[in-house]
């Protein structure tokens, strides 16, 4: 199994259980390990046997402007869920963290994996 990876993707999005959090976005953290073969692409270098990960980003942005989350572990089985079955990776793992939530601490989040149903 080969690995794409996205790193330190920000976003602003509406996402938490406070009314502060569902009337005012907030910036949060991505990053992505998306398990897949990459090796049709390697020989063919055609960007149609791999997953673009620029397809990827776009989509996720397009998600977060239009859905409101209540917890990132919500968020982050979406994401999962996303990646495994519309973009037929095989494994993931899905990084999400909210920035300056609290004072003293930098950020906070979840990390999962998840893999294909078999």
């Amino acid at each position: 199994m080969d690995i794409i990876f996205i790193d330190d993707l920000r976003a602003s999005t509406l996402i938490g259980i406070y009314p502060r959090e569902k009337a005012m976005p907030q910036t949060i953290e991505i990053s992505l390990r998306i398990g897949t073969s990459t090796a049709s692409a390697g020989a063919s270098d055609d960007i149609r046997d791999t997953i673009d990960y620029a397809v990827v980003v776009d989509r996720l942005r397009a998600e977060l402007a239009a859905r409101h989350f209540n917890l990132l572990e919500r968020l982050a089985e979406y994401v999962a869920t996303l990646l495994l079955e519309e973009f037929g990776a095989t494994w993931v793992r899905v990084s999400i963290a909210k920035l300056g939530m609290m004072r003293g601490v930098q950020r906070v989040g979840v990390v999962i994996e998840r893999g294909a149903a078999a």
